[in-house]
């Protein structure tokens, strides 16, 4: 697994074109499921005001009183509590505030996204094709992240992957659009927050996704790599885990052996 995880760090690095869309998930990452409260008739009713006060009104008013209690409040408070992972996913879970669960975002151009990372867990490369993000670890103490930008930034041949690490209340910036991953590289869990400015930022997971394309392509935009061919690609394929993945193998180990030692 750990040269898997290995392989999309790659893969992220040298696709840049490919992940280029014209405007992070974030999820991060995971998909976030629409809350209870989600109206899509209310969504649309938003989205048609013709000023921002009309869209309160629409939202938080009613024959002409403002809300009151748990009626007001199911409409202006997000729970970032009950994050649950994607099916097979390992590493931990995500949690989004966004157009589709949190509607009095609409016509903000903001979202926020909770991730609860397990130890050793990373949100593997994606980008965010409609938002820049600001990430803010708030538990933790060794998050490590990369990123690249885009095609240019350096000579040809030079390495172009940002990296750098986390502690407890120190955040940075993943521009729109660029690939970005976060890994966990403790062994306690890890929640950070992400702040896009967009209310739908939409996330594009890069190995996931660029092995969903025709096989004859990865073939020959991998040039024929001895360890991904035509005999092994499918088998190669199925082993990419979900999105938020657990693993990278001396963090595994180095956590496995302090366990071992309490």
């Amino acid at each position: 697994m750990r040269t898997v995880i290995k392989t999309f760090l790659v893969l992220a690095a040298a696709t840049t074109t490919l992940a280029q869309p014209s405007n992070w998930s974030c999820s991060s990452t995971v998909s976030a499921q629409p809350t209870a409260s989600m109206d899509p008739q209310l969504l649309q009713d938003l989205q048609s005001a013709p000023t921002a006060i009309k869209r309160f009104q629409r939202l938080l008013v009613q024959g002409g009183s403002l809300l009151t209690g748990d009626a007001l409040r199911k409409l202006i408070v997000f729970d970032f509590k009950g994050a649950q992972p994607a099916s097979g996913a390992l590493g931990g879970a995500t949690k989004a505030a966004s157009i589709e669960t949190y509607p009095f975002l609409s016509g903000l151009s903001i979202s926020l996204t909770a991730a609860f990372l397990e130890p050793c867990g990373i949100n593997t490369p994606h980008v965010h094709p409609r938002a820049n993000e600001f990430l803010v670890l708030v538990q933790g103490s060794n998050l490590q992240f990369g990123s690249v930008l885009e095609n240019g930034l350096v000579a040809a041949g030079q390495n172009q992957e940002v990296t750098g690490t986390l502690s407890q209340y120190e955040g940075t910036v993943f521009p729109q659009g660029s690939i970005h991953y976060q890994f966990n590289n403790a062994c306690e869990k890890a929640v950070f927050f992400a702040a896009l400015d967009s209310v739908d930022p939409g996330t594009s997971t890069i190995a996931q996704n660029l092995f969903s394309l025709n096989t004859n392509v990865l073939n020959a935009t991998l040039g024929y790599p001895q360890t991904i061919d035509g005999h092994n690609f499918e088998e190669f394929k199925d082993a990419i885990p979900r999105n938020l993945a657990q693993d990278v193998g001396n963090c595994l180990v180095r956590c496995s052996s302090q366990q071992g030692e309490e």
